[in-house]
């Protein structure tokens, strides 16, 4: 039995950990929440993800309530305060709950020696709530992103940019993939309704489906039986784009966690499929999804720069890159992602991904097809970066996918629709 824990106290120092150590808010929660009953797992997550989200806002007005900023080994103590100043404004928990919640977190701490001054800025926050909301709806924190992000989504779509944040702002809506081997979506639909659940067919991924409010994957018909996985749109797009065939040898390169490998066994099970990542760790993940779905493939782990390392001068029918990438296009499902980004690792990634094309080509059989994607939405890692390798590559051909000069196709984020997602179709002459 766990006992009883100070989650805001457990919300600070994941928040911490993320904003001032750099680590990924998916590798800290887990350890915060196994902490925790089981029933409070959801709002140790809801606090975490929340902040994150609305971390600027937060930010502006913490300065505004503080004579000056907590440093050093005090910092945790002002990520406690941003917890407050959270539920105080984005949730529906009583503000006397949340205030002394949060006061109390400061003993979890050890950080006794500061309830008197985290009551004190929750509580003048509290009488002057309306005056500084309406105030920084008038700053550049009303945003809720970093500058030189803003910077660039301003530059690449000065006509969307403002409707790109506010989606990266929202909540992820729920996107499942239906098992095509195991049923129709459309039979599967009939299931889900008779569970008197909501779901949308996308209109153009043939296996996807939108629930109108996200539910724990036990409550989806025949999850447990491998019959639908939870998957975002866009993701499924670039299986729908290769078109993998039974017979084929394909490869599913950067394939950690594994959700395109076992799609393209949905849409091809007599494909015999190679899944390669230089994260062991993660591929971990690979083994379990294949496990899930009692499915078979090669998995590697190993680095698409080296491919002779992996697989000698093998060749295969169909590649799908999976590029690594800075994952502009899905900060509403990882809100971390714009805080553990830096403007200058943009262009590192350019060059990762260049290196990683270059030396996966000639792994492509001549006539193959080779999809690359991204779930980026900034055109150096996209467009720019297919229409360089074309110059670079007369035997790559563009198809289905834009433009020699304008290529690729990209998804933005949207409440009803998928996350933002490059994707290039290229076939080697």
């Amino acid at each position: 039995m766990k006992k009883n824990v100070n989650l805001r106290s457990l919300a600070a120092q994941a928040i911490e950990q993320v904003v001032e150590k750099g680590q990924s808010l998916s590798n800290v929660l887990p350890a915060m929440q196994n902490k925790v009953q089981d029933k409070d797992r959801a709002l140790l997550q809801e606090l975490c993800f929340g902040v994150l989200r609305t971390l600027p806002q937060l930010e502006w007005l913490a300065a505004q309530l503080m004579a000056r900023p907590m440093t050093g080994k005090q910092r945790v103590v002002h990520y406690l305060i941003l917890v407050g100043l959270y539920q105080l404004i984005h949730t529906r928990i009583p503000a006397h709950a949340a205030l002394a919640e949060t006061v109390e977190g400061s003993v979890a701490l050890r950080k006794i020696q500061f309830k008197g001054l985290i009551n004190g800025v929750l509580r003048n926050f509290q009488r002057r709530q309306q005056e500084l909301l309406d105030q920084a709806t008038k700053n550049d924190c009303r945003w809720l992103h970093p500058e030189w992000l803003l910077a660039r989504l301003r530059k690449a779509y000065p006509q969307q940019w403002q409707a790109i944040v506010e989606a990266n702002n929202q909540r992820p809506p729920m996107w499942l993939r239906v098992n095509r081997q195991h049923g129709s979506r459309d039979a599967w639909l009939e299931r889900l309704k008779a569970q008197e659940i909501n779901g949308h067919p996308h209109p153009r991924y043939r296996d996807a489906v939108r629930l109108d409010s996200p539910l724990p994957v036990q409550a989806l018909p025949g999850f447990e039986q491998g019959d639908v996985t939870v998957q975002d749109a866009s993701a499924q797009g670039c299986v729908d784009l290769l078109d993998p065939r039974n017979g084929e040898v394909i490869l599913d390169l950067c394939a950690a966690p594994g959700g395109k490998t076992t799609h393209i066994l949905e849409a091809a099970p007599g494909a015999t499929v190679m899944a390669v990542d230089v994260d062991d760790q993660r591929l971990k993940r690979v083994h379990e999804n294949l496990a899930r779905l009692g499915m078979k493939a090669e998995v590697k782990c190993g680095d698409g720069r080296f491919p002779a390392q992996w697989c000698d001068e093998q060749q295969f029918d169909r590649i799908l890159l999976d590029a690594p990438c800075s994952a502009t296009g899905v900060i509403r499902r990882h809100p971390d992602i714009k805080w553990l980004r830096r403007d200058r690792d943009i262009d590192e990634l350019v060059r990762l991904q260049a290196e990683i094309l270059n030396a996966i080509w000639p792994h492509l059989k001549p006539g193959g097809t080779m999809v690359y994607a991204t779930c980026s939405i900034l055109p150096q890692e996209n467009s720019e970066q297919i229409a360089a390798f074309l110059s670079r590559h007369p035997d790559a051909r563009l198809v289905e996918t834009g433009t020699p000069e304008q290529p690729g196709i990209q998804n933005l984020p949207a409440a009803d629709e998928g996350d933002g997602f490059f994707y290039a179709k290229l076939i080697r002459g």
